[in-house]
């Protein structure tokens, strides 16, 4: 049995050819009009020399062109890398040198990038752009209508894909073409997805996503890279134009545009499901969000990495029925697990497992391991971290999330923080999001990060803008906050800085690192 992930377009375009697929800007295909686009690029790339098994790093905007491009490469068997510019020029260099592309696919400034920083891109010797650049073939848009999808083995490599590098350094995850197979059915199972919706997806993997699905999908005018600087007004006029069903991305995004709408009692009348993912989701957002979408619409959260996704989901409505309990300690809810998935809770190890432990009883904190049909196999080139990461058992993996959390007994899973975040202290473990959870409420706190301190575990908390109250007393509210459980109350220290670091792409994950060594009085 063969199964190529391009067959999904040929699928759609041969039953729905009339239905739109993509619209860019004043741009639009229909389905069969996609996949004869994507037959010409792929039979031109093959008249470049690319071919089956090629590694083609892909540098090209988030377009019609982006998911063209992607699906004529599955077409003709090479295997595309996505990478986030939003990781820094810096970290992009050194995972474009880690994985030594054959190809580059590019629009004219990545083609000057590889020119101006020769190292991580010398093993490159097939090249073409979208546009024009001096010496690199174009790759047209015109030509034959016709390519078959090459037969290919669904375990074969389909893609490389980078982790964001913000919980580390990023790594090229192996996607087989039975995996993302596995993604497309899952998404329509826990999420309703059907030919004939509009998608406006923030990540634009979630194109590739929509269009596998029949879905049409509306490139957003926004830089995925930076989505916390989206024009909410641009978002919300796209959303009217084209009766935009369903919205994806980061909560980055969708903060900014629920409170235009809101502010301005916009309605969003076509809408029927918000998905939001990437980042910390605030009970604020889900309020706004929650006010704004007509009765039957809701929003959902979907709980993954790029090595597992989807792994949970919960509704909006769920999340907040959760708030007590999170203001008690216990953590973030992020519900019940994806079709086809199991969820194991293994010990607290930073150490590789050679074999499989056994789960830990229900309500005890571990690490969270994962297996199913969305679970990857392997970093590329990575043997050391794949070892870390992945558990073999005979024909099946499991994943470690690298997330620490727990069971209840209605087989929710609640997370407590990062394995690599947890304080160490006097025999006793603290974890980061339980306690974060309980003074995030406090209607003058804007976010907060328990770090390692000089003096042990340490709240460190940046203020509203609008928050008024002397250091002193809000630092004895937060205390009080972090009484109500046994093992937080026994934090003495709370600290305020003017203004977290935080990755530049959601602006919500925070560097703790940083604020570990701030704490501990190393800098100023």
């Amino acid at each position: 049995m063969t199964f190529n992930v391009a067959e999904f377009l040929d699928a759609t375009a041969a039953r729905y050819p009339t239905n739109t697929a993509l619209i860019d800007g004043f741009e639009r295909w229909n389905f069969e009009q996609l996949l004869g686009l994507c037959n010409r690029q792929a039979e031109a790339l093959t008249r470049l020399g690319f071919e089956a098994g090629d590694r083609v790093l892909m540098l090209v905007n988030n377009s019609a062109q982006f998911v063209s491009l992607t699906f004529a490469l599955f077409k003709l068997g090479a295997q595309p890398i996505l990478i986030d510019p939003g990781m820094g020029l810096k970290p992009m260099l050194r995972s474009i040198g880690s994985i030594r592309p054959d190809g580059l696919v590019a629009i004219p400034k990545g083609h000057l990038v590889s020119r101006l920083f020769r190292e991580p891109f010398q093993a490159v010797k097939k090249r073409a752009v979208l546009g024009r650049f001096p010496g690199v073939p174009e790759v047209p848009r015109r030509g034959s209508a016709s390519f078959t999808t090459l037969a290919t083995d669904p375990d074969q490599t389909a893609a490389l894909l980078f982790t964001s590098g913000s919980t580390g350094p990023a790594k090229a995850v192996v996607y087989r073409h039975r995996i993302f197979q596995a993604q497309v059915e899952a998404l329509q199972s826990m999420y309703g997805f059907e030919p004939g919706e509009v998608d406006l997806p923030g990540f634009p993997l979630f194109a590739l996503f929509s269009t596998a699905m029949g879905v049409t999908c509306v490139i957003p005018p926004l830089n995925p890279s930076r989505p916390a600087t989206v024009d909410p007004a641009r978002m919300v006029t796209a959303i009217h134009a084209h009766g935009v069903t369903s919205l994806q991305g980061s909560p980055a995004i969708w903060s900014r545009v629920g409170d235009y709408c809101l502010r301005r009692s916009i309605p969003l009348p076509t809408v029927r499901r918000v998905l939001t993912f990437g980042a910390p989701i605030g009970t604020e957002l889900l309020k706004t969000w929650q006010a704004i979408l007509v009765p039957g619409a809701e929003v959902h959260t979907p709980y993954g990495a790029t090595e597992a996704l989807p792994v949970t989901t919960i509704t909006g409505s769920q999340a907040l029925a959760a708030t007590p309990s999170r203001l008690a300690g216990a953590g973030t809810c992020v519900g019940q697990a994806a079709p086809n998935l199991e969820i194991r809770i293994l010990p607290i190890s930073d150490e590789a497992f050679e074999v499989l432990p056994d789960a830990l009883p229900q309500g005890e904190v571990g690490e969270v391991c994962v297996c199913g049909p969305v679970v990857t196999w392997a970093y590329q080139d990575k043997p050391e971290a794949t070892r870390l990461a992945k558990i073999e058992t005979g024909d099946a993996i499991w994943h470690r999330m690298g997330d620490l959390g727990y069971l209840d007994a209605d087989h929710n899973l609640w997370l407590v923080g990062r394995k690599a975040h947890r304080v160490e202290w006097h025999g006793q473990t603290f974890f980061p999001v339980a306690a974060e959870g309980m003074v995030n409420g406090h209607p003058e706190v804007a976010r907060s990060a328990l770090v390692a301190g000089r003096s042990g575990p340490t709240m460190v908390i940046e203020r509203k803008p609008a928050s008024r109250s002397k250091d002193e007393l809000l630092a004895r509210e937060c205390q009080g906050l972090l009484a109500r459980h046994p093992l937080y109350e026994q934090v003495q220290e709370v600290t305020f800085h003017p203004r977290f670091p935080v990755d530049p792409r959601h602006n919500a994950k925070i560097h703790r690192e940083e604020l570990s060594a701030w704490a501990s009085g190393r800098r100023n």
